[in-house]
Parts: structure tokens; C-alpha cells; sequence
């Protein structure tokens, strides 16, 4: 059964429907800067353009002013629809977040409508943790590529 994030898959059982928070760059609406940011938005358009770009998806600026309204907890539904992403992007990659023996790493990128280099944060290689770090080394041989 394919995945389909960023579509409303019904109503929850209080009849309102949910916000989309989070779209798989495929289903993305790439021309919506504001809704995905930069960095999301251009991962949407090289997506849907069929270039190589990895499976990625993007957690909406909605969500984020949804989570700043709310003195800082995530917005009903945003949770399980970052989760639901993330599975599907474990099935294309055919990797598992902190997984021993096969792990899926992944990075993190702050995104805004407009580019400010250098401002916002990255975090790399997310997923890696003990038991991922021995996966890694023994999948690839490597130990010093494992730990770098």
C-alpha cells in the first residue's frame, strides 16, 4: 500500500478535518513558498520535476506557527503525520531510522519564504546512534566513516 502524505485520509472522529502539516516532497505544493519555505518548495519542484533528489519531506510553516501559538506544543495531528512521512521514507530507502543494521540517516534543514545563509541551523546525520554506528561501520567496511 503506497503512502500518501499532505492528503487528508478522512475525517478524525470529531467530524473536523485535519490540517495537512507535513508533505512528502512529491505531494507537496511546490509552488507555495510560503506554505513550504525555500528549501522545502525547491525540494517539491526537483521532485516533481523527476529529478534525483533523496526522498525528503517538508514540515509546513503552518505547523510552525500552529506550535508557537500554542506555547510550544505541536498542533493536533503533526506528530503522526511526521511519523507517517518518515515510514514512507524508510520504505523508498529501504533503511530504518536508528536501525543497527541497516540505518537510515537523515538531515534536518531550517527553511524560511526567503534565503538567509548561514542563519539558520542544519542538523546532520541524524540517526545515528551506538547501535546505528556499528551498523553503519560493518555495512561499509568502514569504521572512521561510521564515526566521522
Amino acid at each position: 500500500m503506497a503512502v500518501e502524505v499532505g492528503v487528508t485520509q478522512g475525517a478524525p472522529r470529531d467530524g473536523k478535518a485535519q490540517q495537512t502539516w507535513v508533505y512528502l516532497s512529491e505531494n507537496a505544493p511546490a509552488d507555495n513558498r510560503d506554505l513550504l519555505g525555500g528549501k522545502g518548495a525547491g525540494l517539491a519542484a526537483m521532485t516533481q520535476a523527476g529529478l534525483p533528489v533523496p526522498p525528503a519531506f517538508t514540515i509546513t510553516t503552518a505547523a510552525c506557527n500552529a506550535y508557537q501559538s500554542a506555547g510550544g506544543n505541536f498542533p493536533r495531528g503533526m506528530w503522526d503525520q511526521t511519523l507517517e512521512a518518515l515510514h514512507a521514507i524508510e520504505g523508498k530507502a529501504g533503511k530504518k531510522l536508528g536501525d543497527a543494521a541497516n540505518p537510515l540517516l537523515v538531515s534536518v534543514r531550517s527553511g524560511a519564504k526567503f534565503s538567509m545563509p548561514g542563519m539558520m541551523d542544519t542538523i546532520l546525520n541524524l540517526g545515528l546512534n551506538d547501535q546505528s554506528v556499528e551498523g553503519l561501520k560493518a555495512k561499509t567496511q568502514n569504521g572512521r566513516f561510521a564515526k566521522d
